[in-house]
């Protein structure tokens, strides 16, 4: 089924984004520009809320493909639906959903299993292959949740991947080749499956694989537990397992894997018991996040030619590298001392870049940055405050709220930039004015997009009004030596449930 697309047109309403003051860590010597942007509603089916996951996710690809999963009209008479199968920050939606699609403006239903209800993507090749899962039809047995499998939408058909023989698997990503990675569900009890992916399992999970129609096991580094998050055009893969489980305590230990060549290679953490992948590029460069000695706290890592390496903070106690280009720049976030403040990161040829916030939304966290060196994320209230959240887009050295770029007056807030693909087209997350979410993707009025409906092709002063502080760049260190003092114990990661907020228990930048 398709649909057309819509662009959101505008609506008069005062929003305290248009009086916001980009507070920033570039001095800026000339005037930065910025182009205008139009706001292409991916809400369909006629339904209350569509949406797109936020971190180590990718939704959009280089060809303008954007895919997501929206409401449909109808009650899902399942819900609660599975946990590892919910909108963002965990909500329990009460619709059927469907996976779609969206491309030259169209918006394809993408179906699902026979006889389940809902399904949603977790990646996009650039081939147009989609990798997710959805539900088929049956309660696991064990769990009382619908059941969920790993799916593959290609060419206009939908697979069902299977499992080891158990009854749930998820698919998190797939290349161009149409291989698939994953985890699945074997048929041996097991009480730590939670530890890695689907916290319900009563059996193993482990990582798999899939091409040419057959899922090979990947194993673990020893425990029992394993999944399979990421894969780059190399065919090389990311992903977590349980090494060993700790039998004063029974609490496993949680590190991050690279599979290559058959094998898998342990990468280690930064000294606690838990790390996570969030992005590995196409140099087998892997970035996330690991607990340090004490898993009081975490840190934002780098795995590079064998070595892992500390990325460091802003002084503060955590952070988190969320996405690595292909030119070695991670994105991400860190706290300044005291862990009150975060901000959006760049770590970028040994140095540490403070993004910057705003006045009005002095904390910020990035989540993505494409091959142009364009770094999305959100701009919010401190400390962790789920209200008030707004887009932002730092290019050229300026950071900008991306609701100045769109239509004056628009009948959407942007909450959250996840990421930008080569053509520049975003892609993020919108609240309209009665509270629903909406996936929508942003098109740049710029000489790579002529003719475009709506656009404002004249180029935007961000820097006029701005407060401008000077330069926060520091050499990153070569070991962390600041004092643990989070007052919440981080003894692992969270799974990677929904796609998005895989942060350690405890702090998180919301």
């Amino acid at each position: 089924m398709k649909h057309r697309i819509r662009i959101i047109t505008a609506l008069a309403f005062g929003f305290a984004f248009w009086t916001s003051a980009p507070v920033r860590s570039y001095a800026q010597q000339t005037p930065v520009t910025h182009h205008h942007y139009v706001v292409l509603d991916a809400g369909l089916f006629g339904c209350p809320e569509s949406i797109v996951y936020e971190v180590g996710i990718r939704d959009l690809n280089n060809q303008g493909t954007l895919t997501g999963c929206a409401d449909t009209l109808n009650l899902d008479f399942n819900n609660p639906q599975n946990p590892d199968f919910v909108y963002p920050d965990f909500v329990i939606d009460p619709y059927i959903q469907h996976p779609f699609q969206s491309k030259l403006g169209e918006i394809t239903d993408l179906g699902i299993f026979p006889g389940g209800t809902s399904g949603c993507p977790q990646w996009i090749s650039d081939s147009g292959l989609i990798a997710g899962a959805a539900t088929n039809g049956k309660i696991d047995p064990v769990a009382g949740f619908p059941e969920i499998n790993a799916a593959l939408w290609r060419n206009g058909q939908l697979l069902n991947l299977g499992a080891f023989g158990g009854n749930e698997s998820l698919a998190w990503s797939v290349n161009s080749q149409g291989q698939v990675v994953g985890f699945a569900a074997n048929t041996i009890p097991d009480q730590f499956a939670g530890a890695v992916s689907f916290f319900l399992s009563a059996t193993q999970t482990h990582a798999f694989l899939w091409q040419n129609g057959r899922m090979q096991d990947l194993g673990t580094l020893g425990g029992p537990d394993s999944d399979a998050l990421l894969i780059n055009e190399r065919g090389q893969i990311a992903g977590i397992s349980i090494t060993t489980i700790d039998p004063a305590t029974q609490n496993p230990t949680v590190d991050p894997f690279l599979w290559e060549n058959g094998k898998m290679i342990d990468l280690g953490t930064l000294g606690g018991t838990s790390g996570v992948p969030d992005v590995i590029n196409n140099n087998g460069q892997v970035v996330g996040a690991s607990n340090l000695a004490g898993d009081q706290t975490f840190h934002p890592f780098l795995w590079s030619n064998g070595v892992l390496r500390d990325l460091g903070t802003h002084g503060g106690t955590f952070g988190e590298a969320r996405w690595i280009n292909e030119g070695g720049e991670a994105a991400g976030y860190a706290a300044f001392p005291g862990d009150f403040v975060t901000h959006a990161t760049l770590w970028k040829e040994g140095k540490i870049v403070d993004l910057g916030a705003t006045t009005d939304l002095p904390c910020s966290y990035a989540n993505g940055i494409n091959n142009l060196g364009q770094v999305l994320g959100t701009l919010q209230l401190c400390p962790e405050v789920i209200a008030g959240r707004e887009a932002f887009l730092w290019e050229k050295g300026d950071l900008v709220n991306l609701n100045t770029l769109i239509p004056l007056g628009s009948q959407i807030v942007l909450i959250g930039a996840f990421n930008a693909n080569e053509r520049g087209e975003i892609v993020a997350e919108g609240k309209l004015l009665n509270g629903d979410l909406r996936a929508v993707l942003l098109i740049p009025c710029d000489a790579n997009h002529p003719n475009v409906e709506g656009c404002d092709y004249r180029l935007v002063d961000a820097t006029a009004t701005a407060q401008v502080l000077p330069a926060q760049i520091t050499q990153s260190p070569a070991a962390s030596s600041a004092k643990l003092s989070p007052p919440e114990l981080m003894a692992r990661f969270r799974s990677r449930r929904a796609g998005r907020n895989r942060h350690l228990g405890g702090v998180s930048p919301k």
